[in-house]
């Protein structure tokens, strides 16, 4: 009997230690975009506009709600198998007379399989996903690798995919009604040109150094966020991009 017992608690313990390990990565996925919403959060501190903070704090609430929410999951799911007599009430009426025994059987079946705690913590919201500089960088030129630059302008780079990101959503967000009739008319370059030239002209004084890599996220994230992919929606982008020129 209390070799058995000994066994299947070893059989509850490598259960929750598999659960912990395969919920480990979308976990540390958003904690990754959490910190990555708060690095656009202070980049967005730098305008003037009080409002240009506020995609990136909507970001950050998302991601913070639903790492709260993963972890609250995962805690219930080893609170509840270690103590599978404690987990309400009813459950502590109910097994009250029963063996020892009985419970770490029903224990074990709880936990014998981590998919239900793995489908529990996925189907949590999860914040947009980012895209890092690196990435960015990779799909507009295949052969630029950004891991051969100085840590310097390797840094440089991550800003600037944060700026231009954080300057369009800025504009999507003030202008709403232009965006929307400049990707109806494929006219947005020229529709929102005020605006835009504002921000290009930030982004240029501060990663002038960087300007002729062949990378250009203001491009990128204009495509993106105001066009919504569809390139053609810009209308004749009047800014000098190494992507372009190439």
């Amino acid at each position: 009997m209390v070799e058995r017992k000994k066994q299947r608690e070893e059989a509850l313990e490598d259960a929750i230690s598999r659960a912990l390990r395969d919920n480990l990565v979308p976990l540390q996925r958003t904690a990754d975009e959490l910190h990555q919403a708060y690095a656009d959060l202070v980049a967005s501190c730098a305008s003037a506009r009080p409002s240009n903070a506020l995609p990136a704090m909507l970001r950050a609430q998302t991601s913070a709600a639903a790492l709260a929410a993963g972890l609250a999951v995962l805690s219930n799911f080893i609170a509840v198998a270690l103590n599978p007599d404690k987990a309400g009430a009813h459950t502590a009426q109910a097994t009250a007379t029963a063996e020892p025994e009985e419970n770490w059987e029903e224990a074990e079946a709880a936990v014998a399989d981590s998919s239900a705690v793995e489908e529990a913590i996925v189907s949590v919201p999860e914040a947009p996903a980012e895209v890092s500089a690196e990435a960015v960088a990779k799909a507009e030129t295949p052969t630029f690798d950004m891991a051969r630059l100085p840590g310097e302008q390797q840094d440089l780079h991550r800003r600037a995919n944060r700026v231009a990101k954080v300057a369009m959503q800025d504009i999507k967000l003030l202008r709403p009604q232009d965006v929307r009739l400049g990707r109806e008319h494929k006219d947005i370059c020229h529709r929102l040109r005020n605006d835009l030239d504002k921000a290009r002209k930030e982004y240029d004084r501060r990663f002038r150094v960087i300007l002729d890599h062949p990378v250009d996220y203001f491009h990128h994230w204009m495509v993106e966020i105001l066009a919504e992919g569809d390139t053609e929606a810009l209308g004749e982008y009047p800014y000098p991009s190494p992507v372009l020129r190439h």
